[in-house]
């Protein structure tokens, strides 16, 4: 295992702690246009330097007021969980962040000006910007919440309310506000958001869809959580909602389950159910990235680690495939056998679609009303492979949190490098390799990093993508990545730890 002390001697790390700030990040964003890592903390948002984090940095201090930290107390809350803690931290447009923090539980949103590609360095927050962040940002700095930007648009899933009562998928602009039904279990039943992205079927920009993975609990008759399951959640970007039923909500929402499995004897499967972190790798082909989840079981008694790789067409397929029915809660799901109306509930209002509707406001009642009472399709999405890429069984206290990949390009082919965040600051570096004539999977360790080695707080590390950008001290691929850890004790009081980045070599 690479440990702190050797990765600083081989110059592939640097450390940000920040100067008498308590860093505690809790999201970050890679701008490659200006070089920078925009990170957001705890009441402040910093522009870190790609070549030395630690190097002329900026930084905007957004604290919430003595009033505002006074009131969430009085409402019963912990003095350290009444803090702005920055959420939210998506590209605006050319020239702005969109930035929103949790408020002391009282949400807000702002806009930070960075200015154009190639402009000197900005980082300027706009005070005449400052905006409510109710259903833009959660109240809970612990919170679970995901978000992707898109044509200046904000999707984003989360809990929308003070008491966590009100899971929704969102879609805001100047002018809308877009969401899934409120109390509805059938489209969300005690959701944890886990990731999003926005991925083109084919060239009509209109045919976009939005992609949410999350878990959710599945219930029974009577209305009794009976376990976790990983489900992925698509709509259309285009989406304007329903013109009589279905006002500003979404007309085009549809989920499915999404399975990681190992094959058991007798038909039996172990299920790795609860996903724990989703990668989403781009490739050439905009239209086709492969889908990297990991997971977790969700059992006391056996506890594992699974990497799963899925491909679109798969997904595709389950959600072009038949829809699930069930009369009664407590029957088992069937495939819907009856009449599905014109055009296809779920589908997008666009040309690939006959173009016989200029907006969903103009979708047939009946197209909104079968979409309300069918969201859940029938045909899970399984895994390249039906199995695993990486299987970890026996992980000890160690628990796997978050994932990056990265293709490699070899003389016999091309393999995936695979580097898994733990909750112990280290990183382990695996490649898997798929045999087709075993029709079997070797995965190798190639690696162990140790990110951030503190004696004090409970350490978790960030993992984040890093494209065509490689930090000079350190000759590497154009396609690299930049690991960041986090270290840090909230509620205990305790010293709070920084920002580590290094550079990891996929090619070695």
């Amino acid at each position: 295992m690479y440990v702190f002390a050797e990765l600083w001697q081989m110059n592939r790390t640097w450390v940000f702690q920040g100067r008498g700030v308590p860093l505690q990040p809790q999201t970050m964003l890679l701008d490659e246009g200006h070089q920078r890592l925009y990170v957001g903390a705890k009441n402040a948002l910093f522009s870190l330097n790609l070549d030395r984090v630690s190097a002329h940095y900026r930084q905007i201090t957004w604290g919430s007021t003595e009033f505002q930290i006074e009131e969430c107390i009085m409402k019963g809350r912990e003095k350290p969980e009444c803090a702005n803690y920055i959420k939210v931290l998506q590209q605006y447009n050319q020239t702005h962040l969109l930035v929103c923090g949790t408020g002391a539980f009282n949400p807000i949103c702002a806009l930070v000006r960075v200015g154009h590609k190639g402009q000197e360095t900005m980082f300027a927050f706009e005070e005449e910007s400052v905006m409510s962040g109710k259903g833009r940002c959660p109240y809970d700095p612990n919170s679970s919440s995901m978000s992707t930007m898109c044509r200046g648009e904000l999707y984003i899933g989360l809990y929308t309310d003070y008491w966590e009562n009100d899971g929704a998928l969102c879609r805001l602009n100047n002018n809308t506000f877009t969401r899934t039904e409120r109390n509805d279990r059938q489209q969300l039943n005690e959701p944890k958001f886990v990731g999003s992205a926005v991925i083109p079927d084919n060239g009509d920009r209109d045919d976009d869809k939005v992609y949410f993975f999350f878990t959710e609990r599945e219930t029974d008759g009577e209305g009794v959580n009976r376990g976790v399951l990983t489900r992925i959640g698509r709509m259309c970007a285009n989406d304007q909602g329903g013109q009589r039923m279905l006002v500003n909500r979404w007309s085009s929402f549809l989920k499915t389950r999404l399975i990681c499995s190992v094959p058991g004897p007798n038909g039996i499967d172990t299920h790795f159910d609860d996903l724990e972190d989703v990668f989403v790798l781009t490739k050439k082909d905009e239209k086709n990235p492969e889908i990297f989840g990991l997971f977790s079981t969700t059992s006391t008694v056996f506890k594992g680690y699974a990497v799963c790789m899925y491909h679109m067409e798969d997904i595709r397929a389950g959600f072009n495939g038949p829809f699930a029915y069930r009369e009664r809660l407590e029957h088992h799901w069937t495939p819907y056998e009856g009449r599905v109306p014109y055009p296809r509930p779920g589908s997008c209002a666009s040309k690939v679609n006959g173009g016989g509707f200029s907006s969903s406001k103009e979708f047939p009642d009946e197209v909104l009303r079968f979409v309300r009472s069918h969201p859940v399709m029938y045909r899970p999405v399984l895994p390249r492979h039906h199995r695993p890429i990486l299987l970890q069984t026996e992980p000890g206290r160690r628990k796997l949190t978050q994932i990056a990949v990265d293709r490699v390009q070899a003389q016999d082919g091309h393999y995936h490098v695979l580097y898994i965040g733990t909750d112990d600051s280290v990183v382990l570096k695996v490649i898997t390799i798929y045999n087709k004539d075993t029709d079997t999977i070797e995965e190798v360790l190639l690696e162990e990093l140790q990110i951030f080695k503190l004696l004090w707080g409970d350490p978790k590390v960030f993992l984040g993508q890093l494209r065509d950008i490689v930090p000079p001290a350190f000759p590497g691929p154009s396609l690299g990545l930049l690991l960041v850890g986090r270290a840090w004790n909230t509620f205990r009081g305790r010293r709070p730890g920084g920002i580590q980045a290094t550079s990891a070599d996929s090619s070695r």
